[in-house]
This record gives C-alpha cells, sequence and structure tokens, in this order.
C-alpha cells in the first residue's frame, strides 16, 4: 500500500460519507456519459458473468441501469471486488436487472486468486487512479488474465490533462511537500497494457467534459475536492491559498457563468470489444 491508497482506502467508509455525496453530486456526469457513449447492449448481449473491479459505490452499474436501456433479463452474474468491504456493500445496493449480485472479493486487484472467474466482462471505471505504478504492470496482468476467452475488458480513466491528475499533482505540492504518490493515468494504463502484449487488442476512446456546480456552493466544491484528493482535513479556503493549488482553481472559476468547471478528459479502453 502507498500513501495515496491507503488514504483512499480509509475514505472509503462510512465516516467519509460526507465528501463522497458531495464528490458524486458533480461526479455521477462522469458515470452518466459512459453510459451513454458506448452500446453497452451490444457489449453485454450473451455474457453471463462480469467482474467489477474497484467497484467503489457502484454509480457506473447505477448509470447503466439508468441511461444503457439493458433488457433485465437474462440475469448478468455480477462479482465485486474492492479492498473496501464499505465499498462491496454500497455497490452490492445498486444492482438490479440484468445485474445479480455474485461473488465479492474484498481484495485488491493484484491480489485477485487466480480461481477467480475468468468472466465475461472485466471493467474498472474510474477505478486504478490509487494503483501505483510500480504495481501497475501485476494489476494489468491479473485484470487480463480475468477476461474469459470471448469476453471484453473495459477500463475508464481519466488522462494527465484531467482535473483528477491536476488537481492531486498540485494538492501534493502545495500539502504535502511535494511527496506523494501521484495518481496514475490512463496513458500509464494503455503502456502497461501494451508491455502485458495486449497493444493489438485495444481501442481507445477521448471523452472530453467538465464537472460543474454553482460558485455560491462552496459547501459542495469542498466535499468534492477533498474526496479527489481523499484529504477532508484541508478546507476549501486553505485549498485557494496555495501557491500551486490556488491559481489552478482560479482557473476553474467561470465568473461570468457562475459556476466552477473543473475539465475531465477521459479515455474509454475497450479489450476485445468487437461483441459476441
Amino acid at each position: 500500500m502507498t500513501d495515496t491508497s491507503d488514504r483512499s482506502l480509509e475514505h472509503w467508509s462510512e465516516a467519509g460519507r460526507r465528501e463522497m455525496d458531495a464528490f458524486y453530486a458533480l461526479a455521477r456526469r462522469d458515470y452518466e456519459l459512459l453510459a451513454k457513449r458506448l452500446d453497452w447492449g451490444r457489449l453485454l448481449h450473451g455474457r453471463r458473468t462480469l467482474l467489477d473491479v474497484a467497484c467503489g459505490s457502484g454509480k457506473f452499474p447505477e448509470a447503466l441501469l439508468a441511461y444503457a436501456d439493458l433488457p433485465p433479463e437474462p440475469a448478468i452474474d455480477y462479482a465485486l471486488l474492492d479492498p473496501s468491504g464499505f465499498s462491496i456493500a454500497e455497490a452490492k445496493r445498486a444492482l438490479g436487472p440484468p445485474f445479480r449480485a455474485g461473488a465479492e472479493h474484498e481484495v485488491t486487484l493484484q491480489a485477485l486468486p487466480p480461481d477467480a472467474g475468468p468472466y465475461d466482462a472485466v471493467w474498472a471505471v474510474h477505478a486504478l487512479y490509487a494503483l501505483p505504478v510500480a504495481e501497475l504492470p501485476e494489476g494489468i496482468e491479473r485484470f487480463l488474465a480475468a477476461i474469459a476467452p470471448g469476453g471484453f475488458g473495459f477500463v475508464a480513466h481519466a488522462a494527465r490533462s484531467a482535473h483528477y491528475l491536476r488537481f492531486y499533482d498540485e494538492f501534493l505540492a502545495d500539502f504535502r511537500g511535494g511527496e506523494g504518490t501521484p495518481y496514475t493515468s490512463s496513458e500509464a494504463i494503455v503502456a502497461a497494457l501494451g508491455q502485458a502484449g495486449a497493444g493489438d487488442r485495444l481501442e481507445v476512446l477521448r471523452i472530453d467534459y467538465h464537472g460543474e456546480a454553482p460558485l455560491e456552493d462552496r459547501p459542495t466544491v469542498e466535499g468534492y475536492l477533498q474526496r479527489c484528493a481523499f484529504d477532508d482535513t484541508v478546507p476549501l479556503e486553505a485549498m485557494e491559498a496555495g501557491e500551486r493549488l490556488g491559481p489552478y482553481l482560479a482557473g476553474c472559476r467561470d465568473e461570468a457563468r457562475g459556476v466552477w468547471r473543473f475539465a475531465q478528459q477521459v479515455d474509454l479502453i475497450l479489450i476485445d470489444a468487437t461483441g459476441p
């Protein structure tokens, strides 16, 4: 574990619900766009087993049920993987037909038992930021090994230029003395997939959008940013006064429209996703 992954795990708990709810006030858009961007009916047609890696609070299956127009039958056995038991319980509550709660793996991706699966679909949606680059090859190898023959994989992850990574870099500089483990980028994941021999099996699409909140809604923005850093000890005022984070956040304010705008660039990484 690292400083970043340790703090991430600590905040996936009931004690972290306040900033988690504030975070999703903006970040639900992440999942809505993903649910609308691809033909999930085609991708999931004929699939009977699925593994959700670092399942979080189940916002992706929740978005699929709301926006992807999936048929309720036949059932898809939905396995949940996360080192946080809190997250597994949250994600399980979000499931509905065709998703049926399946196996629960309270482990990191790297520690997924070799006899788990394989699965017709394996996905990691805004899930691998705290996976250190040094451990990424092992995690990617386990991810690929979990995909059954004829199955597909999917990773949705922010790029180096996206708010999640830029904000966290500036946060570490101002409030951790430049020390700490940066978030892993989508570019690093694509590179690791290539190094694992899956380069010719990939399709990578990018979506650009903004997470927005009213300028006056400072409590929600504070909780959102605290969750982005997995640190609820630094108030928004301190962030705005930061040597590097202050100018970054000033650039996220759209005074003319009266909103905060956090720019996201997210890569959709599809592995063997040609459909059954």
